[in-house]
């Protein structure tokens, strides 16, 4: 079992910055690579990042590529969702979740999410 938990989001205005936080407990964090999703009001959840188990390896939604970046620190067992020049039609429920595969597809393990609000 893996138990993953966010933090870091809020209201932010548009153009501003948020770094999400999703911190991991439970099995070897290193076994599993990790994405990011999320889902706004009345939508469907959508693919926003994923990231390898070593980190080296990334790829992004077309919607927010440039402009987010997904990292992980191993040793802390968390991995990040830097995300710069936001727009309103970011605000939506960011989840992590985690898949021992790479490129990932399952996503065994998600957590409960974290509110972001991006005002116009």
């Amino acid at each position: 079992q893996v138990q993953l938990v966010e933090s870091g989001g809020g209201l932010v205005q548009a153009g501003g910055s948020l770094r999400l936080s999703c911190a991991a407990s439970g099995r070897t964090f290193s076994s599993y690579a990790m994405g990011w999703f999320r889902q706004a009001p009345g939508k469907e959840r959508e693919f926003v990042a994923a990231i390898s188990w070593s980190g080296g390896s990334t790829y992004y939604a077309d919607s927010v590529k440039g402009r987010f970046t997904i990292s992980r620190d191993n040793a802390k067992n968390t991995v990040y969702l830097q995300m710069n020049s936001l727009k309103p039609e970011d605000t939506a429920v960011y989840y992590c979740a985690a898949d021992p595969l790479y490129p990932p597809g399952r996503y065994d393990y998600w957590g409960q999410g974290t509110q972001v609000t991006v005002s116009s």
